[in-house]
């Protein structure tokens, strides 16, 4: 993945691949357009201001070498390196049960190969092969239809409005499923979540129906501020849980799976068939380790300023010299991400973001995409981040910004 792509999948793969473009310059790439991609990364990864600092950016040196700073730091520069899973990874693990409030937790190198495990493990032990999930939910749009080539699983979708399913809608839908998954915030929907009754009310539902609950958490670090609930007690609401160590704490990669010991073990075993049981990780697991550390008690912070910057760029998207027609979705963010909607083509904004950061250093916007079926045509979709390196943005930061970027959009 590239430092000007949206991690780890873009709105346009989202709505049908408008873009045209695959993360990183996939197979086909034309040389122009791959040496275009290269050109945004060093103009974004270079800018004095961002709202958001992807992982990615900086070199491998120096992100090492502030990897290693921080192991001396939290005494683990001497701890034992991994070998097949333990010393660091086991750390790892045992941390994240306790954050979790699970009984035991497992790696896995991805995150896709961690939800496919555990959902292939309670199909075989509800003994039902039927997965209901939203259509917008990770493993519809964005493996491959795994589940269904590797694993032998169906899906059902008790709806397809842009939020989960309704306690209703997991009620009455009409076919039988044995597990029920929730992507927790749904981020190709706009990071959407439930309030913290509906939630409940829809794992009742499924519970109703003898299904088993299983939380796609891979922003799961991201809820505690729209839910009004610790991480445990989120958690504890499903029968296992997948969390991702990239998203929101700007780990290298990773995830794991928690849940009861019993589907913890039998995890495991598919985790050596996957080919995931890999010889050493612990690079990964520190960086893992110091996102709990370091990130994970400043996401409310990054949340609470989300909602402060979507405010300032709806008043000054609003104003006279505004576009007319925007969206900004949800008009409150649900975590620290959230959509804007403009009625140009994509690569107008393009264009104009990356000319922004060239006049003045400052990174407001990064790639747009069509929406395809997800909006009305003529439009265009990107993904905004609030994280550390926008905490200082304040509201005429955010608006001076945004008129600096329409002017060149009409330009």
């Amino acid at each position: 993945m590239d430092v000007d792509e949206l991690p780890p999948e873009t709105p346009g793969e989202v709505s049908g691949g408008a873009a045209g473009e695959t993360i990183g310059g996939a197979a086909g790439e034309a040389p122009d357009e791959g040496a275009a991609r290269r050109y945004r990364a060093q103009v974004w990864g270079g800018a004095t201001r961002s709202l958001w600092r992807p992982s990615v950016e900086g070199t491998a040196g120096g992100r090492l070498r502030a990897l290693a700073d921080w192991a001396d730091a939290a005494g683990l520069a001497d701890a034992a390196v991994d070998v097949y899973g333990d010393g660091l990874v086991e750390v790892l693990e045992e941390r994240i049960a306790a954050e979790l409030g699970m009984p035991a937790a497992v790696f896995f190198p991805t995150g896709t190969m961690a939800q496919q495990v555990a959902l292939r493990c309670w199909a075989a032990r509800t003994g039902s092969p039927v997965v209901a999930l939203h259509p917008l939910a990770h493993p519809e749009v964005h493996e491959g239809g795994a589940l269904g080539a590797v694993s032998g699983l169906r899906t059902v979708h008790p709806t397809d409005a842009p939020r989960l399913p309704t306690a209703e809608e997991v009620r009455d839908h009409p076919e039988p499923f044995g597990t029920l998954m929730l992507e927790l915030p749904l981020r190709d929907a706009g990071f959407v979540l439930p309030s913290w009754e509906e939630l409940t009310e829809t794992v009742e539902a499924a519970r109703e129906r003898d299904a088993v609950v299983h939380f796609d958490g891979a922003r799961l670090w991201e809820c505690p501020t729209r839910l009004g609930r610790p991480l445990a007690e989120i958690a504890g609401l499903a029968d296992s849980v997948y969390v991702s160590f990239y998203k929101s704490l700007d780990g290298m990669s990773g995830a794991a799976l928690a849940g009861p010991e019993e589907l913890v073990a039998e995890a495991r075993v598919w985790l050596h068939r996957y080919g995931g049981r890999v010889f050493q990780q612990y690079p990964v697991a520190l960086a893992a380790l110091r996102g709990l550390d370091t990130e994970l008690p400043r996401l409310p912070s990054y949340v609470a300023h989300a909602r402060v910057v979507a405010d300032a760029l709806r008043e000054e998207l609003a104003g006279k010299d505004g576009p007319g027609w925007f969206r900004i979705h949800p008009e409150a963010p649900h975590t620290h991400q959230f959509q804007v909607w403009l009625p140009y083509a994509p690569d107008v904004l393009t264009a104009a973001s990356l000319a922004l950061t060239e006049r003045t250093g400052t990174c407001l916007f990064r790639r747009w995409f069509a929406p395809g079926a997800a909006g009305p045509p003529g439009t265009a979709v990107t993904e905004v981040t609030v994280a550390a390196a926008g905490l200082d943005w304040t509201p005429q930061d955010v608006r001076t910004a945004v008129r600096d970027f329409l002017a060149l959009v009409a330009g």
